[in-house]
Order: C-alpha cells, then structure tokens, then sequence
C-alpha cells in the first residue's frame, strides 16, 4: 500500500496517508493508456470539415460546348471536378470520429495512469483546499508553496472559489472526482489532490 505525503496548502507536511492498492498501485499499462487518449482526441473532434460537391456548385445547367467538331475535348457542365470552381471529387464531408471503448479498459487506463504519478512522485495529497473568496493571486501562491506549475486540480465536489481562481492561470486545470479522465492525468505534470478527493476516488473507481 504506497504511503505518500500529506501536506497543507504552504507546502508544510502534516501526516501521511496511505493509498490504495487497487487504484494507486497497479500494474502499468502504457498499451491501455495509449488506446485510451488515442480514443478521448478522437472524441473531441468535431469533424465539421466540409467540401461542396459538383450537385452544389452553382452553374453548369449548359454544355458548355458541343460534343464534337471543335476539336476540344467533350465536356458536359462546368460544374465537374476537372474544372476551375467546379465541384470536389471525393471531398470530406461532415461525420463523426466517436467510438466507443469497453469501460473496464477505460477504467484500467485510468488506474495506470494514477499509479504512474505515484511511482513517478508526481502526486500531491493536501489535506484541504479551501478560499474565502475568489481570488486567482491566492490559488497562485498556493501552487507556488507547491512547487508546481502544470497541475491537474482534484476536487471532491464543486468549490466555486477554488475553481474560479484557477480558471486564469496558465497550465491548471480543476476537475471533479467524476470528470478525472486519463488523458488530463497525463497531460499535467502534477495531479493535486485533496484527502477527500482520494476517499472519494477510492470509492467510485474501486
């Protein structure tokens, strides 16, 4: 059971705390994380590339010349793709990129991928995180006594100073404990979390 360090928001230790086995202290498997992220890019592309083909271009209602005796090759509307502003052949059109992936592999990447910040020392437990107000100047200091400057933020539940404060720094980023996703987790270099977040993770993904 890997045991890592409890500290407060100045950076200061106060405790341990021991993680779980089965979330924290997996086997890695860096196949599982690659098919995963491969899937989530996919997912976000809106694949709204569009191309007009030669039934929506506009003319060619007339041959642009007769079939024969001209000498010219044959045409029969100034709409067909050999054409200047004639149609495209075989263009991209609107479609979707989504597919979907067994959740027991999702769920697997999503392990690795915590057991990766682990092994790596890249996992910070903070007992609590809370602000009085919405400050983004305070939420910086506290990163700073973290020594930490691209961060994934794990909350337990929804923290409106804590999530307004950060939304102006660069390379932060705040989830919930039911949003975390593989690709956030190995995009930052540093997955904070609060104690209750990892009770909470402890629970959902056991």
């Amino acid at each position: 059971m890997p045991k890592v360090d409890l500290l407060n928001i100045e950076g200061k230790k106060v405790g341990n705390i021991e993680l779980s086995d089965d979330i924290f202290a997996v086997e890695v498997n860096e196949d599982v994380m690659h098919e995963v992220v491969l899937n989530y890019l996919a997912n976000q592309r809106q694949g709204t590339q569009s191309t007009k083909t030669r039934s929506e271009v506009r003319g060619g209602g007339k041959k642009p010349w007769k079939q024969k005796g001209t000498g010219r090759a044959r045409q029969g509307s100034i709409r067909a793709p050999q054409w200047i502003k004639g149609g495209i052949a075989l263009g991209p059109k609107p479609r979707s990129y989504k597919y979907t992936l067994n959740k027991k592999v999702k769920r697997l990447a999503l392990k690795s991928a915590l057991t990766s910040k682990v092994l790596e020392n890249k996992l910070i437990v903070l007992d609590a995180l809370e602000l009085e107000e919405i400050k983004t100047k305070t939420m910086a200091g506290i990163l700073a006594n973290l020594k930490v400057e691209k961060a994934l933020v794990v909350l337990p539940e929804n923290n409106l100073n804590v999530q307004a404060s950060t939304k102006n720094i660069p390379n932060v980023k705040t989830a919930l404990v039911n949003t975390i996703n593989t690709y956030d987790i190995l995009k930052y270099d540093m997955f904070v979390v609060t104690k209750a977040a990892v009770e909470k993770i402890e629970e959902v993904y056991a």
